[in-house]
């Protein structure tokens, strides 16, 4: 398949690499050339909003995605989740969204590759090990 047209990064036809470069560190696993994670953050994000239900160590909750990429997922959490721990977690797609009967949900089984606070919010960032699609 030809790269023609597309962007380098996303693989969209016809999209335009608007990213700004961000301050650089060399170090793996701390920020590269565009703000970017060099470990995890290979997959452009995308700022999609889907219900997510999320089992780790701390505990069973319910959030919202904030960013998804084909490599992980951002969310934010009340309970504390350490970089390296596993968590396994839910996201709901939409019927309608997706052209189904029924939504569809992804189980997926990931660890927390970075955390912060803002807002008064703990978010972490996910990295999926694994996914399996399935319709309930």
């Amino acid at each position: 398949m030809s790269n023609i047209g597309r962007n380098p990064e996303s693989g969209i036809a016809g999209a335009e690499n608007t990213a700004r470069p961000e301050s650089s560190k060399s170090a793996k696993g701390q920020k590269t050339r565009g703000g970017r994670y060099s470990d995890v953050q290979g997959a452009p994000r995308f700022p999609v909003h889907l219900p997510i239900s999320v089992k780790s160590q701390g505990g069973a909750s319910c959030t919202e995605s904030s960013n998804i990429s084909a490599n992980g997922v951002l969310f934010q959490v009340d309970a504390e989740m350490p970089v390296g721990s596993l968590v396994d977690f839910t996201i709901s797609l939409p019927a309608e969204v997706v052209g189904a009967n029924v939504d569809v949900k992804v189980d997926c089984r990931g660890r927390v590759v970075r955390n912060f606070e803002e807002d008064g919010r703990r978010g972490v960032g996910v990295v999926i090990d694994e996914y399996h699609f399935g319709r309930r």
